[in-house]
């Protein structure tokens, strides 16, 4: 009775001309590396495109009545009620020192256990922005500008992203 010994084969150049369509494709995917990315979802606020990372996003809301309180600062539109819960909401046009739009949307954040609403213009999509892409922001003398942690251009270049430090929101 003969051994029968099995060999170990590995796809090389040599026998790439060889190997089946998925073997090559598998090889070709081991050799480049694995580019981390970060959900983010994009809106529009003051012309301006922005993005808040997705794992902050609850909700997004049109057409919910805001609650004005008094003796509030301005950029504080009021609180509404979501399924019996009380969440304020800041209108980030205010504090982009944009005059105040109507038929906003409201996008409301859970940062670290406090959930806040903030007001944009528009939401635009979900995108995946490669980690090492966002770029420190210029410094300039602009106040909105301590709400930015980064910028970058967004995937399919359509334009430029301003990433929004959600937990300074709730420092305003």
């Amino acid at each position: 009775m003969a051994n029968i010994v099995k060999e170990e084969t590995t796809v090389t150049d040599q026998n790439m001309l060889f190997a089946t369509e998925e073997d090559q494709e598998d090889e070709l995917r081991d050799g480049v590396p694995e580019v981390l990315t970060e959900k983010y979802l994009v809106f529009h606020s003051g012309g301006l495109l922005f993005g808040v990372d997705a794992n902050f996003v609850v909700e997004i809301i049109i057409n919910h009545v805001i609650t004005p309180l008094p003796i509030v600062p301005d950029y504080v539109s009021g609180v509404i009620n979501l399924r019996g819960q009380i969440i304020p909401i800041v209108d980030f046009r205010l504090l982009l020192c944009k005059p105040h739009q109507e038929n906003c949307s409201i996008v409301v954040l859970n940062i670290d256990g406090v959930q806040l609403g903030i007001l944009v213009d528009s939401v635009a999509q979900m995108v995946d922005i490669p980690e090492g892409s966002i770029l420190p922001v210029p410094t300039s003398g602009n106040s909105a500008q301590k709400y930015i942690s980064g910028m970058c251009t967004l995937p399919d270049e359509s334009g430029t992203l301003m990433v929004l430090d959600s937990a300074l929101l709730l420092h305003v």
